[in-house]
């Protein structure tokens, strides 16, 4: 299987599992050989891990039903040599779901009464994430990034990331002809004489394979995503390309560039040039609005009052300083929210637990770098009343 990209609807997949066990594991990966030959010896060091601690709850029988699918995957070709810079495998007997991630993660194997997500929405609340489409008039590229790294996205097979695989058959014939001409000594050479329209059609094929590729990065990436794109491409094919594009988070600046022509890492400084800007007014303007909101009494920075405030739904925005870690847990006692003392410090957070009370209530949470929080305290919640 070739592993999904990470969604917010996966999240919200995996946080509706109720069945137990839990399985959560979480490795980085290689995207290329020799390399990627030590990612499925340390998933088997995984799986081996898993094992052991269903080993304690579970019967022999229980066991091997629920690891079917994660042993089926250690021979799984397409997964290996489909991966990004991590992998993230949630089993239980309700879903099974193998998600590709762009930035390495730390290495853990879970088995609990839910599904550890808070890499993957730390990963989704990250507030600089975006993507980059390169575009040439022979293929198409995306990648993903942050102000820190740019990677690029495996399509699936059936992706249309090329003019060929986007028309198929519809592709237009040139039209010429082939006309003979006798020459002195009754040499004849053949002269292609084109009806004017070689041209036409070759502009036909790119406006069609244009609009193609605005489609599907649209429905498959930007979309679920959410994330704004920054169009890389010549300069002649900007302006065609927006023509065709019915793309609301296309961003109105792009990279008059060949894409193919610099590396990742050049692409990566020339779109973090243009996204910086954006970024910086974004949050700017988050905690203007969070300061007014407070100044109103319709937000606040005080740990108990944003809790009792997520906990009854009010929360619209909840911000929580990135790398900050409090290691106390959240649980609902017998139908009121409660801070209670870790067992596991390690992966237990009260902040992470907030962010996740607030995103089942429909709450949208961002994790903000700590130079540009507006509170000391951690978090920021914008309520709804």
């Amino acid at each position: 299987m070739i592993p999904k990209p990470l969604t917010q609807k996966l999240i919200h997949e995996l946080l509706a599992v109720t069945e137990i066990p839990c399985i959560s594991l979480y490795m980085s990966t290689h995207r290329s050989h020799p390399e990627n030959i030590q990612d499925i010896i340390h998933f088997k060091n995984l799986m081996k891990q898993v094992n052991e601690t269903l080993s304690q709850n579970y019967s022999t029988a229980e066991i091997q039903k629920l690891m079917e699918p994660l042993e089926a995957l250690i021979s799984d070709n397409q997964l290996w040599n489909h991966t990004a810079n991590a992998l993230a495998v949630f089993c239980s007997s309700e879903l099974f779901e193998v998600i590709s991630l762009q930035e390495p993660v730390e290495e853990l194997a879970i088995v609990a009464d839910t599904f550890h997500t808070r890499p993957l929405r730390r990963s989704l609340q990250s507030s600089d994430r975006y993507q980059v489409l390169g575009l040439s008039l022979d293929a198409i590229h995306l990648y993903e990034g942050n102000r820190h790294t740019l990677v690029e996205v495996e399509f699936p097979v059936d992706f249309p990331s090329s003019m060929t695989e986007a028309l198929g058959n519809e592709l237009t014939e040139k039209h010429s002809t082939v006309a003979s001409y006798g020459g002195v000594g009754g040499d004849s050479a053949n002269m292609h004489h084109g009806h004017g329209g070689e041209k036409d059609e070759l502009e036909i094929d790119t406006e069609r394979f244009f609009r193609s590729a605005a489609t599907a990065v649209y429905e498959n990436y930007s979309k679920p995503t959410g994330l704004p794109l920054i169009l890389a491409a010549l300069p002649e094919h900007h302006h065609l390309f927006r023509k065709m594009n019915k793309n609301p988070l296309l961003h109105g600046k792009g990279i008059e560039i060949n894409p193919t022509s610099v590396t990742t890492e050049e692409l990566s400084h020339l779109v973090w040039d243009v996204m910086e800007p954006v970024y910086l007014q974004r949050l700017e303007s988050l905690a203007d609005k969070f300061n007014q909101a407070k100044a109103n009494k319709l937000g606040s920075d005080v740990i108990e009052e944003v809790i009792e405030a997520a906990e009854a739904g009010r929360v619209e925005t909840l911000f929580i300083e990135a790398h900050r870690v409090i290691a106390r847990r959240l649980r609902n006692i017998n139908g009121t929210y409660k801070v209670i003392d870790v067992t596991q410090p390690k992966l237990d957070d009260l902040f992470d637990d907030i962010g996740e009370l607030v995103g089942r209530m429909g709450g949208t949470v961002l994790i903000i770098p700590k130079e540009n929080m507006p509170t000391q305290t951690g978090l920021a919640a914008i309520f709804r009343y």
